[in-house]
């Protein structure tokens, strides 16, 4: 059976989708069969992050129920020759679609929960998806709550920014443990000390502060790379730059994730 993660966040500017976007790569890479969706309704950038084709029908669509989920995968697997799959459903980037977004009431947002149910039931059992993953919206919209309902894993990527930690553990405690959700805590943009990075004190203290801070798992520290952001998410690292302590670092991400280890 194929796995569904969504990627939240409790604000934006949190490297949210970047890691979204190189985790699928990642699987990709591996040679599996991944479904990537943007549903940051509020600020869709998947699609020209990935350099999509244009097209005239989106994942907004199929949640309102006028067309199929095949009709919004777009096939992507160019980006990562010689690997497994790889298919994007892109959320549509105008202004008037993002618009049209915050005024659903809550009869639609049921109706999209529904859809959500059944696209993940066609992929990953019909189509034989071996990851989905959802590109969710920060904070608790509508679509980041479908998302994470329907999900067998969530990661939530957090700064060490205060705000966000105090928001992150807000969220955590007043939405996630009403689930069962599996979950666990990315830290991006982490300052490192000089010669730090394989200091396995330094590792074990930060598990244990992730824990008593937001009482779920790490799942991985991403350290503050200039050149990551200097590619302004346009780098797909497990192709572009394989031997990067990002990518690598991610792939330590993925293994855990598919092999159940987070602890």
């Amino acid at each position: 059976m194929g796995k569904n993660i969504a990627v939240h966040s409790y604000k934006g500017g949190t490297g949210k989708t970047s890691l979204s976007v190189n985790l699928a790569a990642t699987f990709v890479k591996q040679g599996k069969k991944v479904a990537l969706f943007d549903l940051d309704f509020r600020a869709p950038s998947i699609f020209t992050i990935l350099k999509c084709e244009k097209t005239k029908i989106w994942l907004n669509d199929y949640l309102n129920g006028i067309c199929k989920i095949d009709d919004i995968l777009l096939d992507v697997s160019e980006r990562i020759p010689n690997a497994g799959k790889f298919y994007v459903g892109p959320a549509n980037p105008s202004t008037s679609a993002m618009r049209d977004m915050t005024t659903k009431d809550r009869k639609w947002e049921t109706h999209a929960f529904d859809r959500v149910l059944a696209l993940r039931k066609n992929l990953i059992k019909e189509q034989k998806f071996d990851y989905i993953i959802f590109d969710t919206s920060p904070g608790l919209q509508y679509s980041s709550m479908n998302a994470i309902v329907a999900a067998d894993f969530v990661i939530i990527t957090t700064t060490n920014d205060c705000s966000d930690v105090n928001g992150t553990k807000r969220m955590i405690s007043d939405f996630y443990d009403m689930f069962e959700n599996k979950t666990g805590i990315v830290l991006n943009k982490v300052l490192q000390a000089p010669n730090k990075t394989n200091d396995k004190t330094t590792t074990v203290t930060t598990n244990q502060i992730v824990k008593e801070t937001y009482k779920v798992p790490l799942l991985g520290v991403l350290p503050c790379y200039c050149d990551v952001k200097e590619t302004e998410g346009k780098c797909l690292f497990p192709q572009d730059k394989p031997d990067h302590l990002f990518t690598k670092i991610i792939a330590e991400m993925a293994t855990k994730i598919e092999k159940g280890q987070i602890e």
